[in-house]
């Protein structure tokens, strides 16, 4: 008997799937295509309830999920509670030179060791807050902090601590403000300078008169003789308070075995020759397309204009020397800075390949992370420098190879010496044992770290640890801009004097930048012309905002560079017919017929009236010799009658012996012209540098 066929749908079929009816005639399976279309449906269907099932179960996560943030943002919880419980450090700086960040991290590193409990985070001051009000939010709600403050120049704070260091000094004053904060400061600075750590004392002050608690004495780092004994104090007393606050009865880590810092190293890979790509090390801009220009990412300029300065007679050299800015976003103001960076001279380099005995045309990649991309150990490592790179660019662009090591890097050299006994020496310098040989051997002689490489030659430390603990990063050099954007808006000219000079120790030490500048080839003599990675630093060292403001400038030598700034941008402005207040100028140098520069120059401003006044100081000219101070005090009266009709005091040039002398002869003055005794003397000329009338742009 022949079995009948039966017409089915697509829904019959599906029903009776799920309602377990036989009725799905064998036959069906001969017809593909409704076989294939019933499977497939199948499949769409339990994959929907997969779906429904997964979405109302995460969705509910997700709705719990949510409370948190929610609570986070209307409550947050106190610093200390934050991070799994963990009780919190905030560690600050405010460094030029990195010194400072080396100090906070070194400290943390240590502490972390000793308080394993405890989270320390490192701030850079101006990226903990946006804005003045959120400066004072968030540090109101800070328990223990510890600042390591530069100083820099005339008493300045560092650049990436410049914004909160004017909102911390010059805000309104609110008793308590800080009660609940604990702290410590650690200053960084050079005894040398008039305003010895100025930064570090103002911050300590300010902190401890709005209620904070001082934990110790601020410490008063000197870059004179050797800084690091002086934070290695500091940090000593530091950690009996330490230990009161953090550690807890149960802890005793860091208590068994002393601390000993680790080598900072950096991961170094070696490139073959069939690895390396064309165009690699041919430019060193680190500008990464940036628009706005800084000493992170500085702009390629051109030496457009070379000349020097000093006659033929002259024992000494002045260069005057002008980066062409056109076509850049480089801008400036009279009175501002430009930062410049240079490269090592070639036997500097050639001695250093030779101490490390590597290749010059080593190409190598510098990391500071490990091959799985995870942070290398040590906290203090700073950033590398771009690469790949040959090791003969890296030494000539990177390497500070003619300072004095510090004692850390001895210690690196120590780990890598193969003679036990240059080991032993180098282990000395750097003991307490040692101090009083590392500050005269050393410090006093002004020897390089090539010359101290030199003396223990089995020291030949692997790349990774040369550049990340033995030689520091190569910093750019400062000078006073010395033209006006109003003459001269696509130059920066810059004026300075060749360093040339015998150390103690018999070295010729040859200034990097000024020896570079000296060498430099214009583009006016050559289209392949030499070039620089340069940046402009703003200044307060400005003109008053009213030309009519009499003022008095005082810079010998070198000191005159931002003075012809400021009288270009008078003559300018009095082409343009505006009219222009009383102006003198006192100047200095050895002999008109040597070293009077600019002279042809600032003649034509007093003949255009741009300058009122000139009166030079010739000290080798004469019987005796004679120096602005002098000429100041032969023309005392004059000076106090443009100082009582409000006029502007700027003084420019060496600090340790000009800048001191200028501001003692000062101070008579005032005491004498104006009838004062010593502390109304003292008030007022702190009163003129409070207001803004007494500038001092020195080094």
């Amino acid at each position: 008997m022949q079995t009948e066929q039966m017409d089915l749908s697509p829904v019959d079929l599906f029903m009776a799937i799920f309602t377990g009816r036989e009725v799905i005639p064998v036959s069906i399976m001969e017809k593909r295509e409704l076989m294939m279309l019933l499977v497939t449906g199948v499949a769409v269907l339990v994959g929907l309830g997969f779906f429904l099932i997964w979405r109302k179960s995460s969705g509910e996560k997700r709705e719990a999920g949510l409370v948190r943030p929610a609570a986070v943002k209307v409550a947050p919880p106190p610093p200390e509670e934050m991070d799994g419980g963990k009780k919190k450090v905030t560690v600050f700086f405010g460094t030029q030179t990195g010194t400072a960040e080396g100090f906070a991290k070194a400290l943390v590193e240590e502490a972390k060791a000793r308080y394993e409990k405890v989270l320390f985070k490192v701030v850079d001051m101006d990226d903990y807050a946006a804005d003045d009000d959120e400066y004072e939010e968030k540090l109101k709600k800070e328990n223990l902090t510890l600042f390591f403050m530069a100083t820099y120049g005339d008493g300045e704070p560092t650049d990436n601590a410049a914004r909160f260091y004017k909102w911390f000094t010059e805000g309104e004053e609110k008793v308590d403000q800080f009660k609940n904060l604990k702290y410590a400061v650690f200053g960084l600075g050079n005894r040398q300078y008039e305003h010895f750590n100025k930064v570090a004392k103002v911050v300590d002050e300010v902190l401890e008169k709005q209620g904070a608690k001082r934990l110790i004495p601020v410490g008063l780092g000197d870059d004179d003789q050797c800084i690091e004994d002086d934070f290695s104090a500091w940090k000593e007393g530091l950690w009996p308070e330490l230990d009161e606050l953090l550690r807890d009865e149960d802890d005793v880590s860091g208590s068994v075995t002393p601390y000993t810092a680790a080598i900072p190293e950096y991961r170094i890979v070696f490139i073959n020759k069939e690895e390396r790509e064309s165009g690699l090390d041919k430019s060193w801009s680190l500008s990464n397309g940036n628009t706005v220009h800084d000493s992170q990412h500085p702009c390629r300029a051109d030496v457009a204009v070379k000349k020097e300065l000093h006659t033929p007679a002259s024992d000494r050299s002045c260069t005057h020397l002008e980066f062409d800015i056109s076509g850049t976003s480089l801008s400036y103001e009279a009175g501002d800075h430009v930062g410049v960076y240079t490269e090592n001279c070639t036997e500097t380099v050639e001695e250093s390949l030779k101490l490390l005995d590597y290749p010059s045309e080593t190409l190598f990649s510098i990391h500071s992370d490990k091959e799985d991309g995870s942070p290398l150990g040590a906290a203090s490592l700073a950033p590398p420098f771009p690469s790949p790179i040959t090791l003969r660019s890296a030494l000539a662009r990177y390497a500070d190879l003619l300072n004095s090591p510090k004692k850390s890097a001895l210690v690196a050299l120590a780990a890598h010496a193969s003679d036990p006994s240059e080991a032993e020496r180098l282990k000395f310098l750097v003991s307490p044992a040692g101090k009083d040989e590392y500050a005269q051997w050393i410090v006093a002689n002004q020897r390089s770290l090539l010359e101290v490489m030199a003396e223990f030659p089995t020291a030949k430390p692997p790349l990774g640890v040369f550049f990340a603990a033995i030689a520091p990063r190569l910093q750019p050099r400062y000078y006073s801009i010395s033209s006006s954007a109003k003459m001269a808006p696509s130059r920066i000219h810059v004026t300075c004097a060749w360093v040339c000079e015998t150390t103690p120790a018999g070295r010729v030490h040859k200034g990097i930048c000024s020896t570079w500048m000296k060498n430099a080839i214009p583009k006016e003599e050559n289209s392949d012309c030499s070039w620089a990675p340069i940046f402009v630093r703003q200044s307060n060292f400005k003109l008053p905002s009213d030309p009519k403001t009499p003022i008095i400038m005082i810079g010998p030598g070198t000191g005159l560079a931002p003075f012809r700034g400021f009288l270009q941008e008078r003559l300018a402005l009095k082409e343009s017919g505006v009219e222009l207040g009383h102006s003198v100028l006192f100047f200095g140098c050895r002999n008109r017929k040597m070293d009077y520069i600019y002279g042809d120059e600032l003649d034509n401003f007093v003949s255009q009236g741009a300058l009122s006044e000139l009166i030079v100081a010739f000290s080798r000219e004469g019987p005796t010799k004679e120096y602005v101070q002098h000429k100041m005090a032969q023309n005392a009266s004059e000076i106090w009658n443009i100082i009582s009709q409000g006029g502007y005091v700027y003084v420019c040039g060496d600090a340790k012996g000009m800048a001191k002398d200028v501001h003692k002869v000062l101070h008579t003055i005032v005491q004498e012209q104006g009838s004062m005794d010593n502390s109304k003397t003292e008030s007022f000329v702190k009163s003129l540098q409070m207001d803004g009338r007494y500038l001092r742009d020195v080094w």
